[in-house]
């Protein structure tokens, strides 16, 4: 293996690179999780968290990854036995049906062809069916990570009321949090995950759950057995910035530091400029004759872009010579799309200068892997984000 000079180029769809800052805040000696200083610092990430997911309501933080989170929602909230509807909208919808399962939950997967987000007129089709009212729970993945294309949170909300459907509402957003504009309280959300590896710009670590009061009603009669996922606990000790055990100290001080950088830029300006890069990327991929895995428009990610790789080549291949002539970690295609797909990330603190650095490392990947393109994707970049200046401007959120 030839020794690489230079900074490595992440640029999988997260973990997403460390900021400087955080990692300078990570580094702080470590200090008593008891101590009045400790919940200083707990009450201001318990309450900082709020302003991200958009809520009034408590956000409660777990030393865990995001599938932590994903199984915290359901042992909150369901019993076994209970039916459940998802979209089969990528690898991660898939695991998340897989955990619900092993909970003894009935899981009612509407197909899909992970080209595209969840479909609200098929969720409202089934729970206009659901005469019985069977179905207590709709979970939907806001961005899926595997394919690049996220689901309209709005619309399925308006979906659910149109059926008159009381169902909780279950939202993914481990790889969209302070990436897209997500709406907790607005959209009427009763549990939402997430995880601190992507648009929080922190290692692996923190998992996440924000709760509305009908989700932590459910969660005083459900059956399923929890400890250390229990809410009950967690929000009683966070009231005096505590946690029932010992927490990630470390990550808490970055993910202070995180949140203070999100407001400094601000949301909106956050939200426009990984719209604006996911935009010059999708360019650079047209202008090399390759194809974008999303097929709707609307529902493609700001996050990241899955582009598919022409018949006959593989993509895993194409990633393991991009890596060791150029230095740049490319995602993989996972699930059904394993080898036919590499994931291009443009999350985090990812700005145009880093987005053109990766798109170079991509175009002389395709030559020397011998990859089928046309040559220009990363002027065809430039071009766009030189004439784009009104891409600047806040965008309305995806309803």
């Amino acid at each position: 293996m030839t020794a690489q000079q230079g900074r490595h180029f992440l640029h999988i769809p997260g973990p997403s690179p460390i900021p400087d800052r955080i990692l300078r805040a990570i580094a702080m000696p470590i200090i008593d999780h008891r101590s009045a200083e400790f919940a200083t610092l707990g009450k201001h990430v318990l309450e900082g968290c709020k302003t991200v997911f958009k809520t009034k309501q408590p956000v409660v933080i777990y030393p865990a990854s995001g599938t932590g989170a994903w199984e915290a929602a359901i042992v909150n909230t369901l019993s076994p036995g209970d039916t459940v509807l998802m979209a089969e909208t990528g690898h991660f919808a898939t695991l998340w049906k897989q955990i619900a399962t092993r909970f003894g939950i009935e899981v009612e997967f509407i197909p899909g062809d992970w080209r595209r987000g969840a479909d609200p007129a098929a969720i409202e089709a089934r729970l206009s069916e659901d005469k019985a009212r069977r179905i207590k729970a709709v979970m939907v993945v806001h961005n899926e990570t595997s394919t690049g294309s996220t689901s309209r949170i709005g619309a399925i909300r308006k979906a659910m009321d149109a059926a008159g459907h009381p169902a909780l509402f279950m939202v993914d957003t481990i790889s969209s949090l302070a990436s897209i504009d997500y709406r907790h309280d607005e959209w009427q959300v009763d549990v939402t995950v997430s995880g601190s590896q992507k648009g929080l710009m922190l290692p692996p670590g923190l998992s996440f759950n924000a709760i509305s009061e009908k989700a932590m009603a459910a969660s005083r009669t459900n059956s399923l057995p929890r400890s250390y996922w229990d809410w009950q606990e967690m929000v009683k000790i966070n009231a005096n910035g505590f946690f029932p055990y010992t927490p990630a100290t470390n990550l808490l001080y970055g993910l202070k530091e995180a949140l203070a950088m999100l407001q400094e830029e601000g949301l909106d300006a956050v939200f426009a400029r990984h719209q604006r890069l996911a935009a010059a990327c999708r360019t650079a991929v047209e202008a090399w004759g390759l194809e974008v895995l999303c097929q709707n428009p609307a529902e493609h990610s700001p996050v990241l872009t899955a582009v598919l790789m022409p018949p006959s080549h593989d993509a895993d291949r194409y990633r393991k010579i991009t890596l060791e002539k150029y230095n740049i970690s490319l995602g993989s295609g996972l699930g059904k799309v394993a080898g036919k797909v590499f994931r291009i990330g443009h999350l985090g603190e990812c700005n145009e200068l880093a987005l053109l650095g990766a798109l170079s490392g991509v175009e002389m990947g395709l030559a020397a892997a011998g990859v089928p393109h046309r040559s220009g994707g990363v002027q065809a970049a430039m071009a766009m984000l030189e004439g784009r200046a009104e891409a600047n401007a806040p965008k309305a959120a995806v309803a």
